[in-house]
């Protein structure tokens, strides 16, 4: 059948259990990223392996509760090793959280060399937790990750407020009362527990990237804290659904690295593709800007001659405009016509004059560039042949409140540092 896995049950406690792994993962994962905190959270990711060996040597069975048990425990350990070498120890942050990770991981691939030396059937695929195993994911299992996964987005949901003041502005939050150290333990305490849970999907080695990449993509793609935490939520959710329908279509590719592909091609993407942030959208909008400030200066050029001629109403060759201010060729025939098709310029062969929309505009630019000279030169105390390249740069992005606001400070002055005529409207 071509479509068997429509119902293969097995598949879909997989991609189940591996979505609902990935989506709490990437929910605690928004506030460790806000807080800069990745390292952070690979360094206990693969702090937790030595605490699941141990759990399995004391229990001598892959119980998932004994497993997260000890995965929590050695997640916290490590947390609390790391914060006593910040603040007992020379060793920079960077330092101590490299030196935690290192020292645990060693600590739990030995342990792992001596558990598979064992004669035990038992400890047959704990090594699946350096690389996940969402394909052993039994129903039982399930359970218990649901479960936990509950809690995780609950106590999300009721400490949203909380968490955001703590992640954007801790000092306010304890300004307020607010208790910052037992909410800086809960949320550590969720994201050791989010690790836990995302380690059966996609190992110690890959789970920073369950854990942060889902918010480095929303980020690119969504605005505030909880449009970037349902974008994550989404992402995520998405790349363990796709992750698992690869990896069991060849079954030789394993789920969780595949989750993680998936989730770094959607991150990849959105860098380059979202449509606000990425680089595409913010290398059409330096584009739109630059062609703006070219118009703008061809408009005031015009107004120079204009001014020159003691006439706004004459026609203008190109040779004159490019005598006022230099323009490259090919440059400069896009922004005239750019300019006649907005009507602001009107064309007699090779000959422009304003329309009255397009003197308009001309009168403000050159006004605003006026008034930042004035005011360069009479409240900053610049010198009247220093000011010129401030003005040329400041006049495309004064708004209308600022430029009401440099009035009243001048006074609605007249002419500028250089006694040309400041122009208003007619």
């Amino acid at each position: 059948m071509d479509n068997w896995w429509i119902y293969d049950t097995s598949l879909w406690l997989v991609a189940g259990g591996t979505m609902l792994l990935s989506i709490t993962a990437a929910l605690v994962g928004g506030f460790t990223f806000l807080q800069k905190r990745s390292l952070v959270g690979d360094a206990v990711a693969h702090s937790i392996l030595p605490g699941v060996a141990i759990a399995f040597l004391i229990s001598g069975q892959k119980d998932p509760l004994w497993l997260m048990l000890g995965a929590l425990i050695s997640g916290w350990l490590s947390l609390a090793v790391m914060d006593y070498l910040n603040k007992h120890t020379k060793l920079s942050e960077d330092t101590a959280i490299a030196s935690v990770l290192s020292v645990f991981f060693g600590v739990g691939i030995l342990l792992l060399t001596y558990i598979q030396k064992k004669a035990s059937g038992e400890q047959s695929g704990l090594e699946g937790f350096l690389f996940g195993q969402a394909a052993a994911m039994r129903l039982n299992d399930l359970y218990t990750y649901c479960a936990l996964a509950l809690l995780l987005i609950s106590i999300t949901i009721v400490f949203f407020k909380e968490f955001k003041l703590l992640s954007f502005n801790p000092e306010f939050a304890q300004s307020l009362g607010l208790p910052v150290g037992i909410l800086r333990v809960l949320l550590n305490s969720m994201m050791v527990l989010a690790i836990a849970l995302g380690i059966q999907a996609v190992g110690v080695v890959l789970m920073a990237a369950l854990l942060i990449t889902p918010s480095a993509a929303a980020r690119n793609l969504s605005n505030g804290l909880k449009g970037m935490l349902w974008v994550s939520v989404i992402v995520a959710g998405f790349s363990a659904l796709v992750g698992t329908l690869i990896s069991f279509s060849a079954p030789s590719m394993p789920t969780g690295p595949w989750v993680v592909v998936c989730l770094s091609a959607i991150a990849l993407l959105s860098l380059f593709l979202a449509p606000q942030k990425g680089l595409v959208a913010r290398l059409m909008m330096q584009k739109r800007h630059q062609k703006k400030i070219t118009d703008e200066n061809l408009l005031k050029a015009i107004y120079h001659l204009g001014e020159k001629e003691n006439s706004f109403a004459a026609w203008f060759h190109v040779e004159e405009i490019t005598g006022i201010r230099d323009f490259e060729t090919d440059v400069l025939k896009s922004a005239l016509k750019r300019l006649i098709r907005k009507g602001l310029l009107l064309r007699q062969g090779h000959s422009f004059q304003f329309s009255r929309a397009g003197l308009d505009e001309a009168r403000r630019i050159v006004r605003l560039h006026r008034l930042w000279e004035m005011y360069l030169n009479k409240r900053l105390r610049l010198k009247a042949d220093h000011i010129h390249p401030n003005a040329e740069s400041m006049e495309h992005i004064i708004s209308p409140e600022i430029e009401a606001q440099l009035l009243e400070e001048l006074d609605y002055p007249e002419r500028d540092p250089h006694q040309s005529p400041i122009p208003y409207k007619p």
